[in-house]
């Protein structure tokens, strides 16, 4: 081997070894090269000659070599490098739970908890009562260990009492959806969309954009012209994980949700359900409540159309957020459109549209611009006019309207 072809190797390997596997190779190149070698590659590589000697040192015990299996995983020797925090400062868990314990919610024989503490305020409560410098992130990291995340509020506390048959309710709405779907025959859930703005306004959420060129919107919410607002009515269809979004531009009554409904029909549920029969599954309240006056004449006028036999079951007072539409639906409208401005009607169509999910949600939208006036009074004689049959043991919740014949 030649001084020139000790160099041409020794430069294509030194960037890919550590220092313990670069003593070694050195060693390795002195011993292939025979006498004097450790001199010419002291002279190669600028390693020292004791350098050289403590590799041919290690390659005469092969459970040192890096490589062996045993020590593939391991470089320095046991005991070396930084020690953790917690040997340097056994104390630091106690400082931490001292610091967030009175910031700390939830229910303590949970696994989990949080703190409304931020990881800067706590680095520097430690840095000013124990005069430790901790990196924030070090502090987070702690803060896992000792059984802490971060968490959103969850909605889970009912104002007042639970109805004492919401768990019968729910058992007849379960038992009634599956016989509809063993028959083939259409089950929706109903309801409205929280009223979004339109125009050039801030929308929550992040989109990937070139650097520094962020999209400009408008600094305030105040009306520019005439403020816009849109109600997006959604019904999701629990048989085949399709939806249909009717985008209003008035007012949310019980006219406008049984008219989304009776579009929903039109549009997409006849040519799919030829049935007889549609399970509509709505919550207690709003323009759906049971209580609604119009809400039944509409779905009246709606069945004497179709031809269809209309059964209701309402949600039992505040379990809304079970209701199959808001978390198979309108949770990945508002996903679909995060920090996207809502600049027109348009745009909210074509958005709420091309909304999809990994198990294949399709989703019709329209724009509905009827006028849907507050307020509009139901005669006594209007609602006797209606072919309702009540059912189960909660008949204001149940009930079947039929057209009349």
């Amino acid at each position: 081997m030649e001084k020139e072809e000790i160099r041409s190797l020794w430069d294509n390997m030194k960037a890919q070894l550590n220092e313990k596997q670069r003593r070694q190779y050195a060693a390795t190149l002195a011993k292939t090269y025979g006498y004097g070698g450790a001199t010419i590659v002291h002279q190669v590589t600028g390693i020292a000659l004791n350098t050289i000697t403590a590799g041919k040192k290690d390659l005469q015990n092969i459970t040192n070599n890096p490589f062996f299996p045993e020590n593939i995983k391991q470089i320095r020797k046991t005991g070396g490098g930084r020690k953790k925090l917690e040997t340097n400062h056994p104390n630091l868990p106690t400082w931490i739970e001292e610091i967030v314990t009175n910031q700390t919610y939830g229910n303590p024989q949970n696994p989990l908890v949080w703190t409304t503490k931020s990881l800067r305020n706590i680095q520097k409560t430690i840095l000013t009562k124990h005069k430790m410098h901790i990196s924030f992130k070090s502090i987070g990291t702690q803060l896992k260990k000792l059984g802490y995340s971060l968490q959103q509020n969850k909605k889970m506390l009912q104002i007042g009492e639970s109805h004492p048959d919401r768990n019968q309710q729910f058992e007849h709405i379960n038992q009634t959806a599956k016989t509809f779907l063993k028959e083939g025959q259409p089950v929706i859930s109903v309801d409205t969309k929280k009223k979004e703005l339109v125009g050039n306004y801030a929308n929550n959420g992040l989109e990937y954009r070139l650097k520094k060129s962020p999209r400009l919107v408008f600094d305030h919410d105040f009306p520019v012209g005439e403020l816009l607002k849109v109600a997006p009515y959604g019904v999701y269809v629990v048989n085949d994980n399709s939806a249909f979004v009717n985008l209003g531009t008035s007012c949310d009554t019980g006219e406008f949700a049984v008219e989304s409904i009776s579009r929903w029909w039109e549009t997409v549920g006849r040519g799919s359900f030829p049935g007889a029969r549609l399970l509509v599954n709505c919550d207690c309240g709003g323009s759906n409540s049971y209580r609604a006056r119009l809400w039944k004449v509409e779905l009246q006028r709606f069945a004497d159309r179709s031809g269809l036999d209309v059964f209701v079951c309402h949600l039992p007072p505040g379990t809304s957020k079970w209701n199959k539409v808001e978390h198979r639906l309108f949770c990945y409208i508002s996903k679909s459109w995060a920090g996207k401005p809502l600049v027109d009607v348009e745009t909210v169509v074509s958005l709420i549209s091309n909304t999809t999910t990994r198990r294949g949600l399709r989703v019709v939208c329209q724009s509905d611009s009827g006028v849907y006036l507050r307020g509009k009074k139901v005669s006594d004689e209007e609602f006797k006019a209606v072919n309702i049959s009540k059912i189960g043991s909660h008949d204001e919740w149940n009930y079947i309207i039929s057209p009349t014949r």
